[in-house]
């Protein structure tokens, strides 16, 4: 069997099948599960996406704010279980893929510039519609590769049962 294959299969399992478009720029809520003892809470932080990286289900992305003057940056995986919810509360619009020059800046130097969508735009993000194209092609690579496995299964079945007679 083709790693390749195997390793797409993995990961299609794992990876969640609704995850809101954002970029590089926006502002976002990210809530989180946390563990404290026994104890388990959602806790938010609210920040710009300075970067995102990886592919699959080790992609993640980088949020900063800035907390009683001090910058705080939190990395988070995209795909993992413990990540309850991203809210895009802007739209930034940036030219670049990291925004690293942000740690070096102080107060008002630190806003983005906000980027102005559409109508069309809008309502599709507000019905939810934005990423089902992305979630159909999921689905349907994942039941052509199911349905190919089966047809590989029945296939070693058929020969296995031939070799018996012979």
């Amino acid at each position: 069997m083709d790693k390749g294959k195997v390793l797409r299969e993995y990961q299609a399992r794992y990876m969640k099948r609704k995850v809101p478009r954002f970029h590089v720029g926006d502002t976002v809520e990210v809530y989180y599960r946390v563990k404290e003892g026994d104890k388990e809470r959602v806790q938010r932080f609210e920040g710009t996406v300075i970067r995102r990286s990886g592919g699959g289900t080790a992609e993640t992305f980088t949020v900063r704010r800035i907390v009683a003057g001090e910058g705080v940056e939190r990395i988070f995986p995209l795909h993992s279980p413990n990540l309850v919810d991203i809210k895009v509360v802007r739209f930034g619009r940036v030219r670049r893929a990291r925004l690293y020059y942000l740690r070096e800046r102080v107060g008002k130097a630190t806003r983005v510039k906000e980027r102005i969508l559409s109508k069309e735009d809008l309502a599709q993000i507000a019905e939810g519609q934005e990423f089902a194209g992305v979630v159909a092609q999921q689905e349907s690579e994942v039941g052509k590769e199911a349905e190919q496995k089966q047809a590989e299964d029945t296939e070693e079945a058929t020969e296995e049962s031939e070799a018996e007679k012979s």
